[in-house]
Formats: structure tokens, sequence, C-alpha cells
């Protein structure tokens, strides 16, 4: 792994740490302030709402002004917010803190993707993302396991004001070690126009929704579902390290395979795992953490090798604010119907939602494999075998999300 990568996977792990700290906590806040799961879920979705929000123009300013300013203001002020937090008086306050941290946090996602896809090789680019969303899942897996380690002995302001140092300390390591960018290219103006006309991009920002819903769906309410002390079913985080080794292998995968299959397969752990939890919760939650962050590698990849050079921005943007809608829309959506139908309910929502990205997926996958034979054609010879005329490059193979293996005249191309 290089500096840039490893930097970059640094930065995630900060930002992640700070926005999901309040997740293990939940029903403390709720206690504390009268609040159903449903409400007290929004001191997540609040802050990924929130984001969902600004990330796309920030993903056009990191275009104007570069990635790494970007990624370092970014990590900085979400990391200030969080020691500010804990000190809120009232929810109403709370709220308001964590829709500016979503905000401020919205840099590192908004560039992070962009900036690999213009340093490294399209053939790196899929080990390169697997590396930044193992970063993230560290992130996310540390900053729940300080609050839900500590809120027993420390309450939920003290555990989330411990949860904000370890956020700064996190961020002050990016600031020192994020390489200077190269040179921005200059980018065309329709960016946006082609991030958004590509029917395979539009896919994976929805898929982005439908995966990351279930997932947080699945998170949000564990603290109600599971019994026990805080510090006990906290411990349950600790499966995010099977996300971070399942994104790093996905994205090795994809590069090897095509991202169209490794998603397919990836959608199918996540619904075993939704399955699985019907008969014990934690196993369906391992399952399914591992399911999820090989899935969010390989779609995030596929949106950063697919989208033209002028639109990487504009398409990591869109695709991330599919992402945090889904965080908080999707989050939020399936607290409520764990409310109203348990968790067996809550599994049947979530089982139709993946049900809808693997269709996507599944007729992206189809679509690039048109666009890949399509290309060719093929001139007839007498005895002698067909050579095509035109013959898609293994980058841009890679980039439709396929298979980079070459015919060898005996059979169809693959």
């Amino acid at each position: 792994m290089n500096r840039l990568t490893a930097a970059i996977a640094a930065s995630g792990f900060a930002c992640f740490a700070l926005l999901y700290t309040p997740q293990p906590v939940m029903p403390q806040i709720a206690a504390e302030y009268g609040l159903g799961p449903g409400s007290a879920s929004l001191a997540l979705s609040a802050a990924t709402l929130a984001l969902a929000v600004v990330v796309v123009p920030i993903a056009m300013l990191s275009e104007r002004v570069g990635r790494r300013p970007v990624i370092v203001v970014s990590v900085l002020v979400a990391a200030l917010l969080g020691l500010v937090l804990p000190f809120a008086p009232n929810y109403e306050v709370f709220l308001g803190l964590r829709v500016l941290q979503g905000v401020a946090a919205a840099g590192v996602p908004a560039a992070s993707m962009a900036y690999l896809a213009d340093a490294l090789d399209k053939k790196k680019l899929g080990a390169a993302m697997g590396a930044m969303i193992a970063g993230n899942s560290l992130g996310g897996m540390s900053g729940r396991l300080v609050t839900g380690m500590t809120v027993d002995w420390l309450g939920w302001r003290g555990s989330v004001l411990l949860a904000g140092v370890f956020g700064l300390v996190a961020a002050l390591v990016v600031v020192f070690f994020l390489p200077k960018a190269k040179a921005m290219p200059k980018r065309a103006p329709s960016g946006m126009k082609a991030a958004l006309k590509d029917p395979v991009l539009l896919s994976m920002y929805v898929v982005a929704v439908l995966l990351v819903g279930a997932f947080i769906s699945f998170y949000n309410v564990a603290g109600f579902q599971l019994t026990g002390p805080a510090w006990l079913e906290t411990l349950v985080f600790l499966f995010y390290g099977f996300g971070s080794t399942s994104a790093a292998f996905a994205g090795r995968l994809a590069d090897r395979f095509g991202r169209g299959k490794v998603l397919l397969l990836c959608i199918g752990v996540v619904a075993l795992g939704a399955l699985a939890s019907l008969v014990w919760v934690p196993l369906g939650l391992a399952i399914v953490t591992a399911g999820f962050f090989a899935s969010h590698t390989t779609a995030s990849g596929w949106v950063a090798a697919r989208a033209p050079e002028h639109a990487r921005g504009h398409a990591s943007g869109l695709y991330l604010a599919g992402f945090y809608v889904g965080s908080s829309v999707g989050g939020t959506s399936g607290a409520t119907a764990y409310e109203e139908w348990g968790w067996g309910g809550l599994v049947l929502v979530i089982l139709g939602w993946l049900a809808l990205a693997a269709m996507l997926a599944q007729n992206s996958r189809a679509r690039v494999t048109r666009e890949s034979t399509g290309a060719m054609v093929v001139l007839p010879r007498r005895d002698r075998s067909t050579v095509p005329s035109t013959m898609p490059t293994e980058t841009e193979r890679v980039s439709a999300g396929t298979s980079t293996t070459i015919a060898n005249g005996s059979g169809p191309p693959s």
C-alpha cells in the first residue's frame, strides 16, 4: 500500500469514527430524552443526511481547489465539532451539531474516491478502493467501540467526548501524512451530465442507497434487540473487522473477475446474513457486515473506473450522496419497520431492498457485456479465423466492469 492509499484510508478512518459514534449509545440517548427507536436514530441520520445533501457540491469544489485541501479541512472541522457535541444542552442542539458535523465530514468521501482514481492506474484501483473502504470500516468500528465500551462508566456524554478526542488524533495523522496531489487536470464543464446519463452509473447510485440502508438499519436497532450491558452489546461492532477484510478481498476479486459478477455475489452474502439473523442476531450481523463492505467496495470501484475522467468527482459525489441518503433515510425507515413489526418484519423489508439491488446489478452487468461484445465488428474470411476490426482495450473493459480476458478465437469473448 503506497502513502497516498494509506493516507486516504486514514482519512476515512477518522471520518467514520466520528460519524457513527452515537450509534451504540442510542438507547441511552432515547432514555434521557424520552424517544422511541425511530426518533433516536436521528442522532445518526441527521449527520448522514446532511452529508448526503452537500457531498455533490463539495465533490465539485474539490475539482477546483484540489482534493487534499478539501480532505484536510474536512477531518479537522469534523473532529473539532466532535469535541463540542457532548456539551449540547438539549436534543435539538445535539441534532444541530450533528448536522454541522455531517456537512464538515462530507469532504472526505467527496474527494477520496476521485483522488485515488486520478492518481492510480485502473488495474490497481479496485485494490486501492478496498483499502479505503477497509479504513472506513475500521474507523466505524473503533468509534463505536470507544463509545459503547465506556458508556456504562462515563455516561453517553463522556463516551462521546472520548470518541471526539480519538477522532481528533486520527485527523491530525491525516494532516501530516496525506501527500500533495499532482496538478489538477482541467475538467470539462459537462462532467455532471456525463455522470447522470450513464445507466450503469445511475444503477450504482441506487444500489448504494439500498445496500447501506439495509446495513445501517440492522445496526441502528441491534442495541434494542440484544440484551445485556452496553459494553457487551457493543462487541457486535467488532464484526466491522470482517468488513475490513472482505473489502480488501473484494477489491482484488473485482479487478480480476469483473465488478458485475463480484457485486452480485456480495449482495447474495448480505441476503444470507439477513436470513441468518433470524436464527441468531450476532451471526447474521457478522455475515451482513462482511457482505456489505465487499459490496460497497465493488460498487464504488465500478463508479470510479467507469466514469469519464472529467466526471469522476461528480460521479463519486452522486454515488456517495446515494450512500448517505440510504444511511439516513433507509436507516430510519428500517428502525421504524422494526418498531412496527419487530426483527422479522425488518428482515423482510431488507430482503426486498436487496432483491432490487441485485436486479440493478444484473442489468448493469448485462449492459456492459453487450457494450464489450458490441464493440467488435467481425469480418468473415474463408479458411481463416475471424479477426475483430475493433477490439476493446483492456482499460475499456476494466472501466466497463467486465473481465479483461481476451478470447483466443475458439470461443466467445469473456
